[in-house]
């Protein structure tokens, strides 16, 4: 270890943008394992290292990058997979610059090791090879329902697996995965990783229903009769609006509805055609992850121009500056210090551009960010053919929670406890739901714990 003196960071090799940006497949190619290893010896080992203790899962950083170094793959597969549900889902979307690589010791003059990379080939190069997460198949006779298949969902599924519990998990949707299969656009997270790891869970034991919304096709009732315990996993998709003038307006649509559309487009399913951009001034107003996603997928669709337009500056940016940086590579424009005020709606009601007022940014609130000011007579505008609101989303509150006594909080949020379970005896919760919109990562925390909890309460 320690040959961080003698080599350098290194990331994956990226496909030219000239190429990419003609397709949807993934960006990044999957390490070679000497590039891994490589990077793996520049680990220092430390004491007490950050990576680890910034990682919402706790992975064991430190000791999978060792067992790469030293090329003992096998080992380096069951560490990997021991505190995470899906670590190849993991090294493709978590924004390690703010978590692990964000708080790697070798930051200091170095540059971090590649640890988001370095993951996501231990179970490229781990499956390629035949080794499988371990289930010890359903040895007890408790049965879970788990509500959603999205981040948290398969998170609790896999944990109440490996305790042997049986699973059946509900979604309405016409296959697993929740914001993996429809929200995250195929050039970050090719959906043949969702659908493997899904299939590893049927394998496992679980019962999957698909096209199946809980309250319209199946009761609540019906599946707590069935069931010992029950996890709601929905998820946060209800999109935020920017309560200004003109955001009904035609040819104005929110993030998800777009990206669901491109996603179903290119599974080869029927989608709606007003989702088409091809030649069109399209605007996108949001700095995260989701409006990186939606002007790099308008991109790849083949508008005319594509602007993200955002109320403070690049560095305040919530997503990964990895996104950023490949958009920007892909062609996006990029306006800073600028908020909406109003959607200009033309004679035929479809949008024809945005009014803007320019911002600066002032003193600290409670949080420490820096508030958003508008300066007065500021305002410009930006042309528009489509634009795309992604503000971020708040949760969908189903009547099945009112009528069974689960309670939500002010903006929709399920309630729980400490054990995640909810006000309801028996019926657990976690990730989006529950917490907002947030890090896949958050709400694969969120399922592992509340699995825990489940089987603490079923078999302890």
């Amino acid at each position: 270890m320690r040959e961080f003196i003698t080599t350098g960071r290194i990331d994956p090799s990226k496909r030219l943008v000239v190429e990419r940006t003609k397709d949807f497949k993934e960006i990044y190619e999957v390490f070679p394992t000497d590039a891994a290893s490589s990077q793996s010896d520049r680990c220092i080992q430390c004491g007490d290292p950050f990576c680890l203790n910034k990682c919402p899962l706790h992975n064991y950083i430190p000791q999978w990058l060792k067992a790469v170094a030293e090329k003992d793959l096998e080992f380096a597969f069951k560490l990997s997979n021991e505190p995470s549900p899906f670590p190849e889902v993991m090294g493709r979307v978590c924004p390690q610059d703010r978590l692990c690589e964000g708080d790697c010791t070798l930051n200091d003059g170095h540059g971090a090791i590649t640890i988001g990379s370095i993951e996501t080939f231990i179970s490229e190069e781990g499956f390629r090879q035949g080794i499988k997460p371990e289930f010890p198949g359903i040895t007890t006779d408790k049965r879970v329902a788990v509500i959603g298949s999205g981040p948290a969902g398969l998170s609790v599924a896999t944990y109440l697996l490996r305790s042997g519990v049986a699973v059946t998990m509900y979604e309405r949707d016409d296959r697993a995965g929740g914001l993996l299969t429809y929200g995250i656009p195929n050039f970050k997270l090719d959906k043949k990783v969702v659908e493997r790891r899904v299939d590893s869970l049927v394998e496992a034991g679980m019962e999957l229903v698909v096209d199946c919304e809980v309250g319209e096709d199946i009761t609540f009732e019906e599946i707590a009769d069935k069931n010992d315990a029950i996890f709601v996993g929905i998820g946060a998709t209800k999109a935020k609006n920017a309560r200004i003038t003109g955001e009904n307006g035609g040819n104005v649509f929110v993030s998800m509805e777009y990206l669901t559309a491109i996603q179903r487009k290119n599974f080869g399913f029927t989608y709606d055609r007003k989702f088409e951009f091809k030649d069109l001034d399209v605007v996108v107003i949001g700095g995260g992850d989701t409006a990186m996603d939606c002007v790099r997928t308008s991109k790849r669709e083949s508008a005319k121009s594509v602007t993200c337009l955002y109320r403070r500056d690049a560095h305040n940016m919530p997503g990964s500056q990895k996104e950023y940086k490949n958009a920007v590579e892909e062609g996006v424009e990029f306006t800073f210090y600028a908020s909406p005020k109003e959607i200009i709606i033309g004679e035929d009601g479809k949008v024809v551009g945005v009014e803007m007022v320019k911002t600066v940014l002032g003193a600290k609130d409670e949080s420490g960010r820096q508030r958003m000011e508008e300066i007065r007579g500021s305002e410009f505008q930006v042309k528009a053919d489509v634009v795309i609101m992604a503000l971020g989303f708040d949760p969908v509150v189903p009547s099945f929670l009112a009528e069974n006594g689960i309670e939500t909080n002010s903006w929709g949020g399920v309630v729980i406890n400490e054990d995640f379970q909810t006000t309801t005896a028996g019926v657990y919760s976690g990730g989006d739901c529950h917490r907002g919109a947030d890090l896949v990562v958050n709400a694969a925390y969120d399922g592992r714990e509340a699995a825990r909890a489940i089987v603490r309460s079923l078999l302890d």
